[in-house]
């Protein structure tokens, strides 16, 4: 198996330019996962790598060869997708061994790399049985045993789940998870869903507009986001933000009632900023009066109360045991500074001290 690398990508149609110069290195073996909101090119910069989008500017090697301008079918690159493209009048061996067939292989061949998938899957008693006799979850495994007979060096996966339900989505991902962990090959994943991206990559691409904002581990990406595009990305919620403003050496916040010491410089005195928190690091203080709890949303084991203050800004916090926030209440919040994350309210960068 091989890695993947991107020098300087660039992907224009006509003179509207989509993706915007990447530079990015896929390690042998990985699990990679691009995200991002609709429209941020994860998806073209996937089809970039399977050869089905040109590349206008710059170069893309598969290990040590240069495939920048080589067919997708030179690539050694499988690629699943969405929807599960498989062949209504063939039976389940019979889609996933049709490629290889139709490239003139072996039968013996076709049937022993045919079995091994089937293994990988436990599609073994679907063997027999046509698409329409399948569930949405065993199409889309027929739809990678037929990637994984192909022995490709990469696979390639462009939201392959959308189409489940949130179930069977739960299911897929911990196959996919011990699909990579059986054959080790490297994997380039593109969802919007961070769950999926959380719980499945080594490491996560970050894509906006057509750039990168930020590539690492997923609990560095939840735990040290570069922006605050980034810091939004991750958690469910998602991190709350409040307008703050630098006041002599500190962040005043009024959004949270709370001034923080330390976490900006003498540089930033009467800066706009930006204060961020995640809602599992804000406890509630039932003696304080600061904010208003206007909706209690109860998960079971988990419950969000949802707050707002004296500035009408939303906060959110998560609340676990058996008592939960009385909606109508007045209560206070309380956060940990070393919890706390600042951003330039223009740039959106963060900024650390």
């Amino acid at each position: 198996m091989t890695g993947v690398t991107l020098n300087k990508a660039i992907k224009r149609y006509g003179d509207v330019q989509v993706i915007h110069g990447i530079d990015l290195e896929i390690n042998d073996g990985e699990f990679c996962v691009f995200v991002g909101p609709s429209g941020c090119g994860k998806s073209t910069l996937l089809r970039m790598v399977a050869g089905l989008e040109e590349t206008t500017e710059g170069t893309m090697h598969i290990g040590s060869r240069d495939v920048t301008r080589m067919d997708p079918s030179e690539r050694g690159v499988a690629m699943v997708f969405q929807t599960y493209a498989l062949y209504p009048h063939m039976t389940v061996k019979d889609n996933m061994g049709f490629g290889l067939k139709m490239n003139g292989h072996p039968k013996a061949e076709i049937d022993q790399k045919v079995a091994e998938a089937t293994r990988i899957l436990k599609l073994e008693q679907y063997l027999d049985r046509k698409p329409s006799a399948l569930s949405g979850g065993q199409r889309q495994r027929v739809s990678i045993g037929r990637a994984i007979v192909r022995g490709p060096e990469v696979f390639l996966f462009d939201e392959p789940l959308s189409n489940l339900d949130a179930e069977l989505r739960v299911e897929m991902r911990v196959e996919i998870a011990r699909l990579h962990k059986e054959i080790g090959a490297t994997m380039i994943y593109v969802t919007h869903d961070q769950v999926a991206a959380m719980t499945l990559a080594d490491k996560i691409v970050v894509l906006r507009a057509g750039n990168i904002e930020q590539v690492g581990a997923p609990m560095d990406l939840y735990r040290d986001p570069d922006n605050k595009f980034v810091a939004g990305v991750f958690g469910s919620p998602a991190m709350i933000f409040v307008g703050g403003m630098g006041k002599s050496g500190a962040v005043d916040a009024p959004g949270l009632g709370k001034q923080f010491d330390g976490l900006v410089t003498a540089a930033h005195e009467g800066k706009a900023l930006s204060v961020g928190a995640r809602p599992e690091h804000i406890t509630i203080d039932p003696a304080g009066d600061t904010h208003t709890v206007e909706l209690t949303e109860s998960l079971g084991g988990v419950s969000f109360a949802y707050l707002t203050g004296a500035t009408g800004e939303r906060v959110v916090v998560e609340e676990r045991g058996d008592e939960r926030s009385a909606e109508g209440a007045s209560v206070g919040i309380n956060i940990d500074a070393s919890r706390i994350y600042i951003f330039d309210a223009e740039t959106e960068q963060r900024i650390r001290t």
